[in-house]
């Protein structure tokens, strides 16, 4: 026998014994693929999974997951966004079928009702999440998200059509902006968006370096999709936190009375506004963020 043949038996032989170990410790699970999302994780504790806004990346979340060890954080970065390529998003809807794929992603990965934070568009896959897919989480916080944005920008009580014509005017004013004026118009965004001027450059630099196809295909989405019907069917705990932006005339009690009328058909609800802070609350009101989601993940 040569040694070829030798050391083929031999590697043979140590694979054989490699595969029968692999059942007990669970490697042999496939690592999860997909051409809309990619996921890292990174912690130990109980499951959370983290899905950042539109034009956005994990870092959103960097301060947060320090402030808050104990936790497997699921950090989501959807394909377009931020660096990676469109690949599966290249096309159609992005935020619904995104919200399919983070629910394959839980069920495949074996995730026993993690909590949900979602930012911004995170907010809207998150409520999709819930209420398309319950049981797959225990709990979820929508970080400064509306769930019809149609009616701030066609007006309350817009029909489906006049709603949809106005999400194709938006669409078609964007993709008219000639690419030197994306700079200056990712500038002027982020400036509404970020009190904190330190951490406007990640925020400016994530949505440059994001697909505009995608991101205006999904900004249509969000304006065009009304989750208000679906609201009944979440029945996990649901924290919601949200800002008024400077340019909404309305005195606070009003507007915190179209969030609550908007929310109200969510059973187990808790509705905050965090005063003093832009659209990145967790850059904005870091601490009182952190406080807020330390006391969502603790609850049982």
């Amino acid at each position: 026998m040569n040694m070829k043949t030798l050391s083929r038996r031999a590697f043979t032989a140590g694979a054989m014994a490699l595969f029968a170990v692999l059942p007990l410790t669970g490697a042999l699970a496939a690592p999860f693929s997909s051409e809309r999302i990619t996921v890292r994780t990174e912690g130990t504790g109980p499951d959370v999974v983290l899905i950042p806004g539109l034009n956005s990346s994990p870092r959103t979340w960097a301060s947060t997951v320090d402030a808050l060890p104990g936790y497997r954080y699921h950090l989501v970065h959807i394909s377009g966004f931020a660096g990676q390529p469109a690949a599966g998003n290249k096309d159609g809807a992005v935020a619904a079928p995104v919200a399919e794929e983070i629910a394959r992603y839980i069920k495949e990965s074996n995730l026993k009702g993690p909590a949900v934070i979602g930012h911004s568009m995170g907010g809207t896959i998150g409520m999709m999440l819930a209420s398309r897919h319950p049981g797959t989480l225990s709990r979820l916080m929508v970080v400064d998200m509306f769930p019809f944005l149609g009616t701030f920008f066609a007006g309350p009580g817009a029909t489906p059509a006049r709603v949809e014509a106005v999400g194709d005017q938006i669409a078609a004013g964007m993709r008219a902006t000639p690419p030197e004026q994306r700079g200056k118009r990712a500038n002027d965004t982020i400036a509404g968006m970020v009190d904190t001027e330190a951490m406007r450059p990640v925020a400016i630099n994530d949505s440059m370096s994001s697909d505009p196809d995608v991101g205006i295909r999904a900004f249509r989405e969000l304006i065009v999709t009304n989750l208000i019907p679906e609201l009944p069917k979440i029945t996990v705990p649901v924290t919601v936190l949200y800002v008024q932006p400077k340019s909404v005339p309305l005195a606070p009690e009003q507007f915190d009375g179209v969030y609550k009328a908007a929310y109200a058909p969510i059973k187990q609800l808790s509705l905050k506004r965090i005063p003093d802070s832009a659209h990145f609350i967790m850059w904005d009101q870091p601490q009182r963020f952190q406080a807020e989601a330390a006391a969502f993940l603790s609850t049982k």
